[in-house]
């Protein structure tokens, strides 16, 4: 789904339908943290008159830019990275003017605002955004490679490791991996409950951005309601594990992960 050839008669491109007005896309994806070609999708969109709208959440504006890459909106969770704490509930829209008039006349109309209390924490929030995000990736990327030398790890995807296997798009269009990554245990749904309950100073929630690492096991949680069939569709393996490192020293971050791996594998 990637790689599109726009002038390929029979490719994707071309399957779709007259009747689509919108191409949207998230990038890093959620939760198997995998890597969409922003310029590429740009000309899928511009060649059937589509608009791209990217979801840039896991990477924020710090890392990844998708209006210059050819998107026409850009979207963010604030309750994420951009808050970084956990404290308020928010998003954020930008793009092409009309565009972004055409909503804000939406959002007037039907009530979707900030308080003005949360709009200042939000405020305060941009300001250290770039050290965050700075933190974040040095933080994810140790502990990606450290990941790497775990027999019983698979499938483990971090942009900015070059196993991963959009890691050249990742260098193109990101400046830094982000804070998220995603790996499989084996052993299956079991394991990866067994390997959740072990963790002693990670956060368990659905949610991530937070300046403390999150762990998330999909299977079991976020999309449990969903059938192993469509689970898997999407990316979403028995055992994966969704991890939002923090901003903590990464070495405690690595001795709990490494001791509930040990723990969950027994």
């Amino acid at each position: 789904h990637t790689y599109v050839d726009v002038d390929d008669p029979n490719g994707w491109a071309r399957s779709i339908t007259p009747n689509t007005k919108m191409l949207y896309v998230e990038t890093p994806t959620n939760p198997a943290v995998d890597i969409v070609d922003l310029p590429l999708l740009s000309k899928v969109a511009d060649y059937h008159n589509l608009l791209l709208v990217v979801d840039n959440c896991f990477a924020t504006p710090i890392l990844q830019q998708p209006i210059a890459l050819g998107a026409h909106l850009s979207i963010h969770s604030a309750t994420k990275f951009i808050d970084g704490q956990g404290r308020v509930v928010g998003g954020v829209l930008a793009g092409r003017q009309d565009l972004v008039d055409d909503i804000y006349a939406f959002c007037r109309a039907t009530g979707p605002a900030l308080s003005a209390f949360d709009a200042w924490v939000l405020s305060k929030s941009v300001e250290t955004l770039g050290l965050r995000m700075e933190r974040h990736s040095e933080n994810a990327l140790s502990l990606s490679q450290w990941l790497e030398s775990r027999a019983d790890v698979t499938d483990l995807r971090y942009p900015y490791l070059p196993s991963h296997p959009r890691h050249d798009i990742a260098l193109k269009q990101m400046s830094g991996g982000g804070a998220v990554l995603s790996f499989s245990v084996e052993g299956g749904l079991e394991r990866g409950r067994a390997f959740l309950d072990a963790l002693q100073l990670c956060s368990l929630t659905a949610n991530l951005g937070d300046s403390r690492t999150i762990v998330t096991h999909p299977a079991s949680t976020t999309h449990s309601k969903l059938t192993e069939e469509e689970r898997a569709a999407v990316g979403i393996s028995p055992g994966l594990i969704r991890i939002s490192v923090g901003l903590e020293d990464i070495e405690d971050v690595q001795r709990d992960v490494e001791q509930a791996l040990d723990r969950s594998a027994s």
